[in-house]
């Protein structure tokens, strides 16, 4: 119960108006009483604000209770009130309830006055309690809306981004360094790289994107994000980087980390308007209780901690309640979507990780990512693949896919490296192609997940019955690998996320088969 109260006493006696105060403070209830007598003046301290619970006579000269709480209900309909008479019966008393009191006492016994404040605010703080869940049940569903409106929008965008990546890779690949032309191939190929960004956060957000976890070098993650961490900075914003040299191992989706050290870094450059430092740090760190780090700290265990710390504008303590709320910024209309920071916090969440935060206004803000430290597992090296000519092949492939840019995309870069390539929309298709095929036998078959979940059992395990069986890579714009491995044997899985490069494409494949 809040303390003290501000009460509103409607009372002409000051006598009664006294013995009320002296009651409740007799009972352990600080409080600030502001005595009214008539109308007028009742109106005014309601209109004024601040006040926290009402008492009122019954009769007072040319006003009264019932008139005092029909007021109190039209205009201020959560405040509690409480009429305190002697001269109210039975009947009264039950009329001045169905009218809106909370509550009544009467003055020769006061002595229940106490327990009946007490009853009237516990109900108040209920009542909060009780908006504050339902609104946030309702921010809940609108969430969930918003989750599966973003994941849908994000897969159907993530083929067109397929499609664009994927005929521009093509077309830088046939012009010439001097060519006039592959200017714009490489900037057509730049934007569709961020809008490839822009989906990936979407679907981090509607939890529609494959976690991919494996076993990390932080260090090595963090120093091949270098150049491009720099290329985020204004020309007034320095960096610089403090990696201890016996980090351990972590293990998580590389592009993650990536994706979210970007998402910190762009967060400290913003907050650094008139220039400033940034620095990225990596550090082993033993957590021995919860007393070691504030109160949203890991559980106790081993960790490596990736922080970003800035000395920028820092945050206030409601900025900060709501870092993490998806779609909340600071930021003008226009220059931010508020998934940043909310994709952050999904990420750390999918590597079984936990961030902190700790700034102050004017003193800058220090992000810390705890990643739990991993003692075995074989290391995966996360620079990209040496530019060099891409594999070839003669077997025969099958290409699922609905979307005719993304299908005809594929099969014709994969035709162009030697392959004999089936091509299909749909899952009841592609079983009648295979089954009426008389070459060779279809070795792979690569298929859009969508197009296997939606359809019939029957039809979309028709490659069970081939001999010999084939494998199958899944491409997606989402999709979650558990989900795969429920309809599909684990040992024939393999998934390729969209938007893919036809490179990314052949290389997976060549290594499916050689595998």
């Amino acid at each position: 119960m809040k303390s003290p109260l501000h009460i509103l006493h409607l009372e002409d006696n000051a006598s009664d108006a006294a013995f009320v105060q002296h009651t409740l403070e007799s009972g352990g209830i600080a409080c600030r009483i502001t005595c009214v007598e008539d109308q007028p003046a009742f109106v005014n301290a309601l209109e004024r604000g601040g006040i926290d619970l009402v008492l009122a006579d019954y009769s007072l000269p040319g006003f009264d209770g019932l008139s005092a709480v029909r007021i109190v209900r039209q205009q201020w309909p959560d405040l509690p009130f409480i009429l305190v008479s002697g001269t109210l019966g039975e009947e009264l008393a039950i009329d001045s309830l169905k009218s809106g009191a909370t509550d009544y006492v009467l003055k020769e016994r006061l002595s229940r006055l106490v327990p009946a404040v007490r009853r009237a605010m516990q109900e108040v703080a209920e009542h909060a309690e009780r908006r504050r869940l339902e609104a946030q049940f309702i921010a809940a569903q609108k969430m969930e809306v918003l989750g599966q409106l973003a994941g849908g929008v994000a897969h159907d965008f993530n083929n067109i981004i397929a499609a664009i990546m994927g005929y521009s890779d093509l077309l830088l690949a046939e012009l010439g360094t001097g060519d006039p032309g592959r200017e714009y191939a490489e900037e057509i190929q730049h934007v569709a790289d961020r809008a490839a960004g822009l989906t990936r956060q979407l679907l981090l957000f509607s939890r529609r994107e494959t976690v991919q976890p494996v076993v990390l070098d932080l260090n090595r993650v963090v120093r091949d994000l270098e150049k491009m961490l720099r290329r985020l900075l204004y020309g007034n914003v320095t960096m610089t980087f403090d990696l201890a040299s016996d980090t351990g191992r972590i293990r998580a989706d590389s592009g993650y980390i990536g994706q979210l050290l970007m998402n910190l870094v762009v967060n400290a450059r913003d907050a650094l308007p008139n220039g400033g430092q940034i620095t990225i740090t990596t550090r082993n760190r033993t957590v021995q209780t919860s007393h070691d780090h504030p109160s949203d700290a890991p559980m106790p265990g081993e960790y490596v901690v990736l922080s970003v710390q800035d000395t920028g504008t820092g945050m206030t303590d409601e900025v900060k309640s709501r870092l993490f709320e998806p779609f909340f910024t600071t930021k003008p209309a226009g220059r931010g979507t508020g998934l940043g920071l909310a994709t952050c916090h999904t990420i750390v969440q999918q590597s079984s990780g936990q961030i902190t935060v700790e700034t102050a206004v004017g003193r800058g803000s220090t992000f810390q990512v705890f990643f739990p430290r991993v003692q075995s597992g074989p290391l995966v090296e996360t620079t990209p693949s040496t530019p060099g000519p891409l594999p070839r092949g003669s077997e025969t492939l099958m290409v699922v896919e609905d979307d005719p840019a993304v299908r005809s995309l594929a099969c014709s870069v994969l035709e162009n490296q030697g392959y004999t390539v089936l091509s299909a929309t749909n899952g009841r298709e592609a079983g009648q192609l295979a089954v009426g095929h008389s070459g060779t036998p279809v070795r792979l078959v690569i298929s859009d997940f969508s197009i296997f979940a939606e359809s019939d059992q029957s039809v979309a395990s028709w490659w069970l019955t081939l001999d010999p069986e084939p494998q199958i890579l899944f491409t997606s714009g989402y999709t979650d690998d558990v989900i795969v491995r429920q309809r599909v044997p684990a040992e024939i899985i393999e998934f390729l996320p969209k938007p893919f490069s036809p490179a990314t494409l052949v290389r997976k494949v060549r290594e499916i088969l050689d595998r």
